[in-house]
């Protein structure tokens, strides 16, 4: 399970290299059956350790029950190719640093799996790595967080949610959690008030009770506790009060998981193929990890390939319109790219995202551009550009899961990306 965003750096030991750490390379899962130390698997947590992760994000439906996201009867909506070989000689300054980096230097240092680039709805720039390919269904860890963030959103927008409603007039389950008095719209935003951490370098930190209860991660001898995620969140307690800070916090997007299914009797996966996935002309379906009692991990179970994930992202820059019809209502695309409080934000204390805001379960930069994101723990991104008709959809497994490790090499580098892009227009 990888689905948080630490706000401080790591800084363990230095990792293999890309090359060195590449999973065809190391032969993980090679063999009639694998050799011992070439398995990789949920009992003893390898499916979530470097340099293993590359090869699981990759296959996370061989570790972990799942279901599918069905993708319709509908043909594939055409993304023209327009390939560009002037991109990877992009030139920018990481955060904090002195030294320019090249676009392709950027996406080797990041780990990258898989990456596509939009340019007015034309891939301009793709790249497979490791074991990927264009049919890879890799995990996009919190990036599952901005697809179900604009569900919850369009029933907001429907009236089948009332933002001013508490969790517990819909989920009286909750009634005596953390979240029986706080509002669908703090959830939807994360400044619901609550004891967690999410911290996976610590491993006394909540994540990992969380993660255990929904079998994401191996229980040990003899384990009594929650038997799945809807249970584990009847178990969190209040702390603080509701709507006073943004803290980015996994249960969250758990609950709002719980909501849309309270809201459309469907289970999360139906109501997303549904609403979204099943209009977006995708190539191929997608799949989400589930718990023990079989619920969908909406906190960052989403499996897709990188060219249906810019299919998404092409689809918001076109303020919701795609293949066709109207798929998300504009009001939400506007909302999502309005933001959220500034104030409340700040108070998370995240370094590389100054004058950022989080709405709607995206994180929204404010720049210039009016770029806004998704974004999941070692690398996973979705990142979409207005102002330069822009769309970034990348695949990682970066030793590290912060993405304040990451952000340095990345956000730069998008953007020096959408200026040269505009610049060639």
């Amino acid at each position: 399970m990888a689905t948080a965003l630490v706000a401080q750096a790591q800084t363990p030991p230095k990792p293999l290299s890309p090359a060195d750490s590449d999973p065809v390379k190391m032969g993980w899962m090679v063999g009639s059956p694998p050799p011992p130390d070439k398995m990789v698997k949920l009992a003893d947590l390898s499916h979530f350790r470097f340099p293993q992760i590359r090869w699981s994000f990759a296959n996370m439906r061989q570790i972990i029950p799942s279901t599918n996201v069905a993708r319709g009867e509908g043909p594939v909506a055409a993304l023209p190719h327009a390939e560009r070989t002037d991109l990877d000689g992009v030139s920018f300054t990481p955060l904090g640093q002195t030294t320019p980096m090249t676009w392709a230097q950027s996406v080797d240092a990041n780990y990258t799996d898989s990456i596509v680039v939009l340019h007015k709805g034309r891939i301009v720039y793709e790249k497979y790595f490791g074991v990927n390919t264009a049919a890879t269904q890799h995990i996009s860890n919190s990036v599952t967080k901005s697809f179900f963030g604009t569900l919850g959103a369009m029933l907001v927008e429907e009236g089948k949610l009332d933002p001013k409603a508490t969790v517990s007039r819909y989920i009286p389950e909750l009634k005596d959690s953390a979240f029986g008095d706080a509002t669908v719209r703090q959830v939807l935003d994360m400044t619901t008030g609550f004891k967690y951490s999410e911290n996976y370098a610590d491993p006394k930190a909540d994540v990992w009770a969380y993660a255990r209860a929904g079998s994401m991660f191996p229980r040990p001898p003899g384990y009594a506790g929650p038997q799945n995620f809807y249970e584990y969140l009847q178990t969190l307690v209040k702390e603080g009060e509701h709507g006073e800070a943004f803290t980015y916090k996994t249960p969250n997007s758990e609950l709002m998981g719980w909501l849309i299914r309270r809201a459309t009797g469907q289970t999360v996966g139906q109501a997303l193929s549904e609403r979204i996935w099943s209009k977006l002309g995708v190539e191929r379906e997608a799949y989400l990890m589930v718990d023990t009692g079989g619920n969908e991990f909406a906190g960052g179970g989403f499996n897709l390939t990188a060219r249906d994930m810019a299919r998404f992202g092409e689809m918001m820059r076109l303020d919701g319109r795609y293949n066709g019809q109207q798929i998300v209502p504009k009001a939400v695309v506007d909302d999502i790219r309005g933001g959220g409080g500034k104030a409340e934000f700040a108070k998370a204390g995240y370094t590389t995202l100054p004058g950022w805001t989080y709405r709607d379960m995206w994180w929204v930069s404010h720049n210039e551009h009016g770029a806004y994101s998704a974004r999941g723990i070692h690398g996973q991104a979705l990142y979409i550009d207005p102002k330069a008709e822009m769309v970034i959809a990348r695949f990682a497994s970066h030793p590290l899961a912060a993405n304040a490790n990451i952000d340095p090499t990345s956000l730069p580098a998008y953007h020096a990306l959408a200026k040269h892009l505009m610049k060639a227009d």
